[in-house]
């Protein structure tokens, strides 16, 4: 990583790989609704990268994605500082996440990708769409 300031890498060490505010609303909307799932794990053998959430009977995985760091087409926001170094960072991300998609599917499973600005709720509905136990209007 280049070097930052210490409040900028103060600010990068805070942020939290799971647990996050809008995953832990999809969680609960769903643990309401009595729908359970494993949590932060590898959906299949082979494949290092963690979902947020799996369903390894249904063969779903569920990512909760947050703008800054998986380009959100709404919300995406690009580093001033070290730019070309953050382009890179963040168009390997989404790289990364549209080959974990694409690996996924392939053998088989399901992946659902919310943005950490949905509504829980309606993602909940999504999840379960997903997951086949809930039909909607």
């Amino acid at each position: 990583m280049p070097s930052t300031d210490p409040a900028t890498s103060a600010r990068m060490r805070a942020q939290r790989r799971r647990d996050t505010a809008p995953e832990l609303g999809l969680r609960r909307e769903l643990h309401r609704r009595g729908v359970r799932y494993y949590v932060d794990r590898a959906p299949m053998k082979g494949i290092r990268r963690r979902a947020d959430l799996v369903f390894p009977r249904r063969k779903v995985a569920v990512y909760v994605d947050g703008c800054f760091w998986h380009s959100c087409p709404k919300h995406a926001t690009f580093p001033k500082n070290n730019a070309q170094w953050w382009a890179d960072k963040l168009a390997g991300n989404v790289t990364r996440d549209r080959d974990t998609d694409a690996r996924l599917i392939e053998s088989g499973w399901t992946v659902v990708r919310i943005w950490e600005h949905e509504d829980p709720i309606e993602a909940a509905d999504r999840v379960q769409e997903a997951l086949g136990t809930v039909e909607l209007p």
